[in-house]
């Protein structure tokens, strides 16, 4: 069709008489005087609509899927990286509390010793043959070798290596490992040895082996240990808790008695620990020992019923002695 001046008056028209029928019927809403019109076209060509949909409809879902599979795979890796640090920040969140309580309970051990500390935390554990972790402090803290090493239950073991940031710890548990050791309460002198490797392969328990100087010197079960303090101060400081006795072995030579122990300290799970840079000024003895235990208190013995008299016990206990005078049954003078 040509374009003419007839036929652009046509279009203008016809675009002019459409505006006005919309606008007639929006404004009239459901009393509108085209809603005639208006449904016989929604008849018409409502079915012609529905079907274009169906049709169109699945090509056109299908080309969103398409365009918008890139953005939806970086939404969902975005929101996997997000759980993941909320992981990690939980995780990070529960190891601080308990490392913070870790730390409270060793400044106490260290206030009640009177020991001066530097706190640390184990990196790693030795592969060798020796018993050994290193922690994350070294020269540059003040660390030397032959400092005592605790944790908030009592002895860790020693410092052999020292390198700028980091230390190599010599545990209690080694073979190698010597401690002069001192029995609670009765005072007695000994030697406790590690027996290699944490104690996993000599005993499990008791990875510590005690001997007693003086072989006649009392010594029981569930006795504990801490340490007897060397030249110096070093490389132990005295009055650390190390153990209890577990159990006593019967002493053949006569010269010493052993005894196994079972360690405060947890030496597979090391975790918050700390190097004691200087000495206490007096000897801590026992006061660095956690209280024992009260017993359990013993129910008291139930008292025994009173027992009850017999018949006839009552009624000699109702008889009147025989002083006294009984009731006349005879009338007096008076009557």
């Amino acid at each position: 069709m040509k374009d003419t001046r007839r036929t652009r008056m046509v279009l203008g028209g016809l675009l002019v008489v459409a505006l006005t029928m919309i606008t007639v019927d929006y404004r009239g809403g459901a009393h509108s005087p085209l809603r005639g019109l208006r449904d016989l076209g929604a008849s018409v060509f409502g079915p012609v609509e529905r079907a274009s949909a169906a049709v169109v409809r699945p090509v056109g879902d299908t080309f969103d899927t398409i365009t918008d599979a890139p953005g939806e795979r970086h939404r969902a890796d975005e929101l996997a990286r997000q759980n993941q640090r909320l992981r990690e920040q939980l995780r990070s969140a529960k190891l601080d509390k308990e490392r913070s309580a870790q730390l409270q309970k060793l400044l106490g051990t260290a206030g009640m010793g009177g020991y001066t500390i530097h706190a640390a935390q184990v990196i790693s554990a030795g592969q060798g043959f020796e018993d050994t972790v290193t922690i994350d402090v070294g020269g540059r803290s003040g660390i030397k070798p032959d400092m005592t090493v605790i944790s908030a239950a009592g002895l860790v073991g020693r410092v052999t290596r020292v390198g700028p940031a980091t230390s190599t710890v010599l545990l209690a548990t080694d073979q190698t490992s010597s401690i002069g050791s001192r029995l609670e309460a009765s005072k007695e002198i000994g030697i406790t040895q590690g027996r290699g490797r944490r104690g996993l392969g000599g005993g499990g328990a008791t990875p510590l082996r005690f001997q007693l100087l003086d072989a006649a010197a009392p010594i029981h079960v569930g006795q504990r240990i801490v340490t007897l303090g060397s030249q110096g101060q070093r490389p132990y400081v005295p009055g650390v808790p190390i153990g209890e006795v577990a159990r006593i072995e019967k002493s053949t030579s006569g010269l010493t008695r052993t005894a196994y122990v079972r360690p405060f300290v947890k030496f597979t799970s090391l975790d918050v620990v700390a190097v004691v840079v200087a000495p206490p000024k007096t000897d801590p003895r026992d006061a660095v020992l956690p209280p024992k235990p009260k017993p359990p208190a013993t129910p008291a013995p139930s008292k025994s019923p009173k027992a009850t008299k017999s018949p006839k016990a009552r009624e000699s206990g109702d008889a009147r002695p025989s002083g006294s005078a009984s009731p006349s049954t005879e009338p007096s003078a008076g009557d």
